[in-house]
């Protein structure tokens, strides 16, 4: 289970008053660069500019190294509308929500490779152990993407687009409970072949994920300080390669491993209390993939790829011994023509998805579909851009869906545009859910969740594209919404509903500095009852201030969330308190090859918990050294 990385520093104000003292003698460099307008989106599989694309953010490269992001929850908190559910320091059960819905109804994708766990109950991705050492750029498409990717996406999508290396670089960096993480990758990347493969670990002896001693007495039960600790041990490591056979014919392969070995608190019998246990959870997975690219007649480029997602879980402690596994391969082809500037482009598609796993008592499952799907985007009129996509799933297990998804951006001119969407999503019961695992009583027939959302939004970009705002305002509906009910088994529920409102600004000031920020108000409930959902803060917000002077960078980061409903000790309804934590990383460049790196973690050394119950670092600090070829 995973959270931020926040620990103990004695002298933060002096550490990081000495770092900017000293990069203030340098000389001018050039500010750090907004993303322009023309940055291309590909997680829309047709591919479309940024700047004509609704319900999309982007966190680039530079983004991920100038906040010295080690997880992939350090840089996904900072988007607008989304939510980071952290369940214990340091490899603990991490769920992404995106404009307030359920963390299982995120997709998540690794270089177009589904890799949601099957074997869970509701079937979400745990972002716990995800190191972005190997990653190169996340995408976040917000609102349901049913007609884009099937079913799961009725929250969004969540893309991870992983580097090609080209030379040697190697990184080593220590600091607070005894942390140590490490990195190398090496390659060659030519436009006509690439071969490459990197390497990350992460060990650290960790907090105690249990944070109790101040919630106990809420619900009378005597209060303990925690000494145990919770380590956490990951390892990622992947190989890839590409070869252009000639300009008609191409193929690429990817191998990318994870393992973690993650210590954590439970709820041991008899009295089933959270507290400190010697529980530990390991996790080992393995994604494969290969493609090959044939260009056909008329400017027409097909692909054929075979992805193959493998997830083996297991646990054992005071709490029990428990294990699972999934399997999941995509069979797909495309056939797409056009490019983000001409009047027309367009991909169309086929995909057999056979999905396996194990449940409780051993036996294992198969949920499996085929999909077909269009996609396309016009320019009708100068100042329009249209995008259009409908989806055919037809699972082997329920009835046939069909989701419609429709955009459009349209240019006022003055750096002005205004764009909106409609969007439908689904999600088919998990294999859990269908077999009815852990369920006490008769399981009941489920039906397939329904998503349906809309919104519209304002955007300005300056003439010199140093200063990008944007505003949006949307409404997300989800029908058969699957719960565990206290009658023992699963059953679809009416209603959820969601209003909001997503800002974001990204502006180049002088001296190279940069400043990005973000803002989401997100108001779900159940629309049965009108009361507000678990663990969806009303308001929150990051900012960040980024910085460039010769040899220098540095970035400070603030971010914060308003209190949110959760489940007490007791399983009862209780407030999770609001926070506001304050990150601050820095580098100096000693020559091209050779780079020091600092980062303090929760400076102000704020005591919070992102899941009530479990604790989060306090004030940490970590120093490092990069180097490149």
């Amino acid at each position: 289970m995973t959270c931020a990385r926040w620990t103990y520093l004695a002298y933060p104000a002096s550490a990081a008053a000495l770092l900017l003292a000293t990069a203030a003698n340098a000389q001018d460099a050039a500010p750090p660069a907004a993303p322009g307008p023309n940055v291309i989106v590909t997680a829309t599989r047709v591919p479309a500019t940024l700047a004509t694309t609704p319900d999309v953010f982007i966190i680039t490269d530079a983004d991920i190294q100038a906040r010295q992001a080690t997880f992939a929850a350090d840089v996904l908190s900072t988007a607008p509308g989304v939510v980071v559910t952290q369940s214990g320091a340091f490899g603990g059960l991490t769920g992404v929500s995106i404009r307030g819905a359920p963390t299982d109804k995120t997709l998540v994708l690794i270089d177009g490779v589904p890799v949601n766990d099957a074997s869970q109950p509701s079937g979400g991705y745990d972002f716990g152990g995800f190191d972005m050492g190997d990653i190169s750029r996340v995408e976040i498409l917000t609102g349901p993407q049913g007609a884009l990717w099937g079913s799961d996406a009725i929250g969004g999508v969540v893309a991870f687009t992983t580097k090609e290396p080209n030379g040697l670089e190697a990184r080593i960096e220590g600091g607070s409970f005894d942390t140590w993480r490490a990195s190398a990758s090496a390659g060659k990347s030519t436009a006509r072949w690439a071969l490459g493969a990197s390497i990350s670990s992460f060990d650290t002896q960790g907090i105690s994920a249990a944070d109790v001693r101040d919630n106990y007495a809420a619900v009378g039960l005597p209060g303990f300080h925690n000494s145990e600790k919770d380590g956490d041990h990951e390892i990622t490591a992947d190989i890839r390669g590409r070869f252009e056979l000639n300009d008609q014919v191409g193929f690429d392969a990817q191998v990318r491993y994870n393992r973690s070995v993650t210590q954590i608190d439970g709820f041991p019998p008899p009295d089933f209390i959270f507290m400190d246990t010697n529980d530990v959870s390991v996790s080992e997975s393995v994604e494969t993939f290969g493609r090959a690219r044939i260009a056909g007649p008329w400017g027409l480029k097909n692909e054929i790829s075979v992805s193959d997602y493998q997830i083996e879980r297991g646990g054992h402690g005071q709490s029990g011994i428990n294990g699972s596994i999934a399997n999941r391969q995509v069979y797909r082809w495309t056939v797409a023509r056009g490019t983000p500037d001409d009047l027309i482009s367009f991909v169309a598609g086929a995909e057999r998805e056979n999905t396996s796993a194990s449940v409780s008592t051993g036996e294992r499952f198969d949920l499996d579909a085929t999909s077909g799907f269009a996609v396309a985007q016009l320019h009708p009129v100068k100042p329009l851009t249209a995008i259009f996509s409908i989806r055919y799933d037809a699972p082997d297990t329920f009835k046939a869906q069909t989701t419609f998804r429709a955009g459009a951006t349209y240019d006022l001119g003055w750096g002005f545009s205004v764009q909106g969407s409609f969007n439908q999503g689904f999600k088919t019961p998990t294999i859990s859910e269908t077999v009815c695992d852990f369920c006490f009583s008769p399981r009941v027939p489920l039906q397939p969740e329904h998503a349906q959302g809309y919104d519209g939004g304002l955007a300005w970009t300056s003439t010199d594209s140093r200063v990008s705002l944007k505003a949006t305002a949307y409404h997300l509906d989800i029908t058969n919404q699957i719960e565990f009910a206290s009658s023992g088994h699963y059953i679809n529920i009416a209603r959820t509903r969601t209003q909001g409102v997503e800002a974001q600004a990204d502006v180049v000031l002088g001296a190279g500095f940069r400043v990005q920020a973000s803002y989401g108000y997100v108001d779900s409930i159940d629309a049965t009852t009108g009361v507000r959902l678990l663990r969806v803060p009303l308001n929150t917000g990051s900012a960040s201030l980024l910085w460039t002077r010769g040899k220098f960078d540095a970035a400070f980061t603030v971010r914060g969330e308003d209190n949110d409903h959760d489940l007490g000790l007791d399983s009862s309804d209780t407030i999770r308190p609001g926070f506001v934590v304050v990150d601050l990383a820095g580098g100096y460049g000693l020559n091209d090859h050779i780079r020091l790196t600092a980062r303090i973690e929760n400076l102000a050394d704020a005591h919070y918990q992102q899941v009530f119950g479990f604790g989060e670092p306090g004030r940490a600090f970590y120093l490092g050294v990069r180097l490149k070829d």
